[in-house]
C-alpha cells in the first residue's frame, strides 16, 4: 500500500506544489510518517494553520508540501486552509481515490469510479485505460474507453461493435451458423458479460441508440445484429430503413473488414435464416437486387436467374457483362467467381455466334475469317467450360450448358468443319497463299533475326492454338515494356506434334518416315526429341543455336541463364502442357485449365528469358485441336475405317500409310500434295470426325484439318526499354452545386478513355472527409476497367451516406477523396479530390 501511496503523491506533485491528506479513518499515521517523497516537506498542523499558510505562500512560495491531517476534513467554516486546499490538490485514501490518482484523474470523475467498480478492480484493465486517457476526455469519452478496454479493442463505438459481433459470431463456420445461438449459451460471449458486470452495458446501449437508432426495451447484440441486417436490407431492397444512416456505414464497414468479414458472414447466414430472406428474395425481381451484397443468398438468387435469363435469351451480353461487373464488387463475388464468369462467358459466346457469318469462298478466306473473328468462338466455348468446371455447380448451369454445348458442336464447330472441308476437298496442294506454311517459319521468322546479327529465343507450345495465342498476345501487351504481334501460320498436314515440330526447324525437305514411329526426317536428319533438334539447329547455325526443354530452363540460375544467351544466336525451347494432359483419356477433360496453366507458364518463361537479357521472342506452336467437352456422339465418328497396303501410324484424327483405299469418310493426300518427301500417303477424316482407336480420348483431338487444328499463332515479343503502361484516368465531373444539403450525395465519375492492353484499369477507394482527414461517409471501392468507346457507357455513379459525424462539419468544408492504393501494401495514397461545402438543415436528418 505505501508504494501505491508513494506512486499517487507522486503523480499529484507534477500538477501540484501542495496537497492536503485527509485520514478519516485514522489508518495511514504509519504510512505518512514513513513516506519519503524527494523535494516535498512533510507537515501536519497543530493550531498553527495561519502561520502555516503565511509560509507556505509567502515565505517558501516554491516548496512542496503534503499537508497530513490525522483526522476527517473540518467543516468549511472551521477549515482555515480552505482557500489553500480548494487552489491546490488533495489526496484521498479511499479506493475510488486512489484509482483515480492512479490514471491522472480528477475528484470530479469520482461518480465513475463509484458506478463501475467492477472495472477498476483490475489492475490489466486500469493500466490498459490509462493508456487510452487524454487530458480533456469528458465523463461519456472515459466510459466509451472502459467499454473499448473490456472489448479489447480501440475506444471507438463501430470497434466495440465489431469485436463483440466477432465473439458472438465466435468460430462457427459457415456450416454450422445454425448452432450459433446454442455456442452463445456456452460462455461465448465473455466480453458482453465483462461489459455488463461492470455496469457499462446501460451507457453501450445508449450510445448505439444514439449512432445508430436501435431502441428497444430489452436490448441485447442478437437483436441488435438482426435489426442491423434488417434495416439495412430493406434500405437497398425497398428505400426504407429504420435505423440511421450510420448503420449502413457500419454494416458496409464491418462487411469489407478483412479482419471481421468472417464474424460478418456468419451472422449474415444466422440472420438471413431469422428474417426468411430467401422467401423474400423469390418474390423480387434479380435486377434490383444488383448493388446488395448482405447476404449469401442474394448472389444465389441473382446467378440463378441469370442462368434461366441467358440461357433463354432474355437477356443481352452487354447487360449480363454491366451485371457481372458491378457483382464483382460484392462481398460474396470471390465464392460465386467462377459462376459469374461462366454465365457471363455463356451470354458473349451466344452473341458471338449470332453475329459469326460461317461463309467463305476459298480456303484462303475460310482462313482469313478465322483469324478475323471467327476464332472468338472457340475462345468463349473454352472460357465457359473452363469456369463451368472450376464452379463444380454442374447442376445449376445443366440447362445453360447443355445450350452452349448444343450450339458449340452443331451450329459452329460441325457447320464451319463441313463448309471448310469443301475447299480442303478441292484443294490440289495443301497451301492458303499468301499465308506462310509451317514449313516457312524459319525462313520467315527467324532468319531475318539472324541475319541482322540479333539473337532470338523461340518457344514452341506444344497444342497453342491460335485462340489462346491472342490470348497470350494481349497478357503480354498488359505487360510493361512488352509489346506484341500476331500472326497466323498454317500448319502442316497431318497436324501432329512430330510434323509440327520438325516443320519449324530449319529445312529444305521434310519426310515422313516410312515406318510406326511417326518420325520426321529433316534433310534425312531424325528431329525426334530435343537432342536431335538441337543438332540440327546447330548445324544450321555453325554451332551457335542450341534447344531446351522449358522445365530445364525454369530451373537454371539467372547467371547460368544468361551465360546461355551470351553464348548463342539462337535458342529453342520446347513448353509441353496442353498436349500432354488433353492427349491422355483419363485426363482430356482438364485441358482448358491446362490452357490457363500453360499461359501462366510462357509469361513467367518469357520473363526469365527477357531477364537474362534476350530481348527478341517468338511464340508458336507445332498444331491446335478440337476440343468438345461432353462425350461425342457416335455421328462423331467417321464411318469409314483406314485400310490399304501397308499402315505405318494411325491416330484418331489421321492415317500415315502407303497404297491406302480410298473411302467416303476421308480426305486422301500424297506426300507430294502435302509438300513432303517421300511415297507415303495421308488420310484424315472429314470435317470434325475422328476415328476410332482403342484405348484413347475422342473428345481432345489433332491432326486434321479443321481450323482450330491448322491455324497457328506466331507472336513476336519484344521488350523496349522505356515504360508503356499506365493507369485509365478518372475525372470527378462537377455537379449542378457544390453545397451538400442532405444527408446524401450521388458523384458522378467519368474513365476518360477505354481500357486496353496499354492503358490498364484503375482501383480506387471513394469517400468523403473533414479538413483533418476524418471519414463522414460510407466508402466505395470503384474500378473503372470500361472498354466501351463511347464516352458515355464510361460514366460511373456513387452514392455516399454520411454519418452523424458530418454534423460536427455543418457550414465547413469537406473533401471528396478518390484514394489509389500503393503497391500491394495496405496503405492509400490521394489520387484526386474535390471540396464541397457541408450545408445541412435539421431537415436533413429525415433524409434516410
Amino acid at each position: 500500500m505505501s508504494d501505491r501511496i508513494a506512486q499517487a503523491l507522486a503523480k499529484l506533485f507534477e500538477r501540484h506544489r501542495i496537497v492536503f491528506w485527509y485520514d478519516a479513518k485514522l489508518e495511514f499515521r504509519a504510512d505518512f510518517e514513513s513516506l519519503t517523497l524527494s523535494g516535498v516537506e512533510k507537515i501536519e498542523p497543530v493550531n498553527n494553520e495561519f502561520g502555516l499558510k503565511y509560509r507556505m505562500l509567502r515565505e517558501q512560495p516554491r516548496q512542496k508540501f503534503l499537508i497530513y491531517h490525522h483526522g476527517p476534513q473540518p467543516e468549511d467554516l472551521e477549515n482555515w486552509l480552505l482557500d489553500v486546499q480548494l487552489a491546490h490538490g488533495e489526496f484521498r485514501t479511499d479506493q475510488a481515490a486512489v484509482w483515480l490518482a492512479e490514471l491522472e484523474l480528477g475528484l470530479e470523475f469520482t461518480e465513475l469510479t463509484q458506478n463501475h467498480t467492477e472495472f477498476f478492480r483490475a489492475g490489466s484493465r486500469l493500466e490498459s485505460l490509462k493508456k487510452m486517457l487524454q487530458p480533456d476526455d469528458t465523463a461519456g469519452q472515459i466510459r466509451l474507453k472502459m467499454t473499448a478496454v473490456c472489448a479489447g479493442c480501440d475506444p471507438r463505438l463501430d470497434a466495440v461493435l465489431e469485436n463483440l459481433l466477432q465473439e458472438l459470431a465466435g468460430s462457427i463456420s459457415r456450416e454450422q451458423a445454425d448452432d450459433l445461438f446454442r455456442a452463445l449459451a456456452d460462455d461465448q460471449d465473455e466480453k458482453v458479460k465483462l461489459i455488463g458486470r461492470c455496469h457499462l452495458d446501460g451507457f453501450l446501449w445508449e450510445q448505439i441508440a444514439r449512432s445508430y437508432g436501435y431502441k428497444s426495451e430489452s436490448p441485447g447484440l442478437r437483436d441488435f445484429v438482426i435489426e442491423l441486417f434488417k434495416s439495412c436490407y430493406a434500405a437497398g431492397a425497398e428505400g426504407q430503413p429504420k435505423l440511421t444512416g450510420d448503420a449502413l456505414v457500419f454494416l458496409k464497414r464491418w462487411k469489407d473488414s478483412r479482419e471481421f468479414s468472417g464474424s460478418f458472414e456468419v451472422l449474415s447466414g444466422e440472420c438471413a435464416n431469422v428474417l426468411g430472406i430467401e422467401q423474400d428474395l423469390a418474390r423480387r425481381d434479380f435486377r434490383g437486387l444488383i448493388e446488395l451484397d448482405y447476404f449469401r443468398l442474394i448472389d444465389q438468387k441473382i446467378i440463378s436467374d441469370l442462368v434461366k435469363a441467358v440461357a433463354t435469351q432474355m437477356v443481352s451480353s452487354g447487360e449480363v457483362e454491366q451485371w457481372v461487373r458491378r457483382r464483382r464488387q460484392g462481398h460474396w463475388y470471390h465464392e460465386f467467381k467462377h459462376l459469374y464468369e461462366a454465365i457471363d462467358f455463356a451470354a458473349r459466346f451466344i452473341q458471338v455466334l449470332g453475329e459469326a457469318r460461317l461463309e467463305m469462298g476459298s480456303l484462303t478466306e475460310g482462313i482469313q475469317r478465322y483469324t478475323r473473328f471467327w476464332w472468338q468462338v472457340d475462345q468463349l466455348y473454352r472460357k465457359f467450360t473452363h469456369h463451368v468446371h472450376k464452379s463444380g455447380q454442374a447442376t445449376l448451369l445443366a440447362a445453360l450448358t447443355d445450350q452452349i454445348e448444343n450450339l458449340y458442336s452443331n451450329s459452329y464447330l460441325l457447320t464451319l468443319g463441313d463448309r471448310f472441308q469443301a475447299f480442303v476437298e478441292a484443294a490440289e496442294k495443301w497451301e492458303a497463299s499468301p499465308l506462310s506454311r509451317q514449313n516457312e517459319f524459319f525462313k520467315r521468322w527467324v532468319e531475318p533475326f539472324l541475319s541482322k546479327g540479333h539473337k532470338v529465343c523461340v518457344i514452341i507450345s506444344d497444342a497453342l492454338r491460335y485462340e489462346i495465342g491472342e490470348e497470350l498476345q494481349r497478357l503480354i501487351r498488359q505487360e510493361d515494356r512488352f509489346s506484341a504481334e500476331l500472326d497466323p501460320m498454317l500448319a502442316l498436314l497431318p497436324s501432329y506434334t512430330q510434323l509440327g515440330m520438325a516443320a519449324l526447324l530449319p529445312n529444305t525437305e521434310l519426310a515422313i518416315a516410312d515406318n510406326d514411329t511417326g518420325t520426321v526426317l529433316v534433310d534425312g536428319h531424325s528431329s525426334q526429341g530435343t537432342a536431335n533438334r538441337a543438332k540440327i539447329l546447330a548445324q544450321a547455325v555453325k554451332q551457335r543455336a542450341t534447344a531446351y526443354r522449358a522445365d530445364e530452363l525454369m530451373n537454371m540460375k539467372g547467371d547460368d541463364c544468361r551465360a546461355l544467351l551470351r553464348d548463342h544466336d539462337l535458342l529453342y525451347i520446347y513448353h509441353n502442357r496442353i498436349d500432354a494432359v488433353g492427349d491422355k483419356r483419363e485426363s482430356e477433360e482438364r485441358v482448358f485449365e491446362a490452357v490457363d496453366e500453360t499461359l501462366r507458364d510462357l509469361i513467367r518463361l518469357i520473363k526469365k528469358l527477357t531477364g537474362a537479357n534476350a530481348s527478341n521472342l517468338l511464340v508458336t506452336s507445332d498444331h491446335g485441336f478440337i476440343y468438345q467437352n461432353r462425350p461425342l456422339d457416335e455421328s462423331d465418328f467417321s464411318g469409314s475405317g483406314a485400310e490399304g497396303h501397308k499402315i505405318f501410324f494411325r491416330d484418331r484424327r489421321f492415317v500415315v500409310g502407303k497404297g491406302l483405299h480410298d473411302a467416303p469418310g476421308l480426305r486422301q493426300f500424297t506426300s507430294a500434295q502435302l509438300g513432303l518427301a517421300g511415297a507415303v500417303e495421308v488420310q484424315i477424316p472429314k470435317s470434325i470426325n475422328r476415328l476410332r482407336l482403342k484405348g484413347s480420348g475422342s473428345r481432345y483431338v489433332h491432326g486434321g484439318a479443321t481450323l482450330q487444328e491448322v491455324v497457328l499463332p506466331v507472336l513476336k515479343i519484344n521488350k523496349k526499354r522505356q515504360s508503356d503502361v499506365a493507369s485509365v484516368e478518372v475525372v470527378i465531373l462537377p455537379g449542378a452545386s457544390s453545397v451538400i444539403t442532405s444527408g446524401q450525395l450521388a458523384v458522378s465519375l467519368y474513365q476518360a478513355e477505354p481500357v486496353t492492353d496499354k492503358i490498364q484499369p484503375r482501383t480506387l477507394r471513394a469517400g468523403i472527409y473533414t479538413e483533418v482527414g476524418d471519414l463522414i461517409s460510407d466508402c466505395h471501392d470503384l474500378t473503372f476497367d470500361l472498354r466501351s468507346e463511347n464516352p458515355r457507357e464510361r460514366e460511373l455513379q456513387a452514392r455516399f451516406v454520411f454519418t452523424r459525424r458530418a454534423d460536427e462539419v455543418n457550414g465547413q468544408e469537406v473533401i471528396l477523396r478518390l484514394l489509389e492504393r500503393h503497391g500491394d501494401t495496405s496503405h492509400y495514397k490521394e489520387y484526386k479530390s474535390v471540396r464541397y461545402v457541408m450545408r445541412r438543415s435539421f431537415t436533413s436528418d429525415f433524409d434516410f
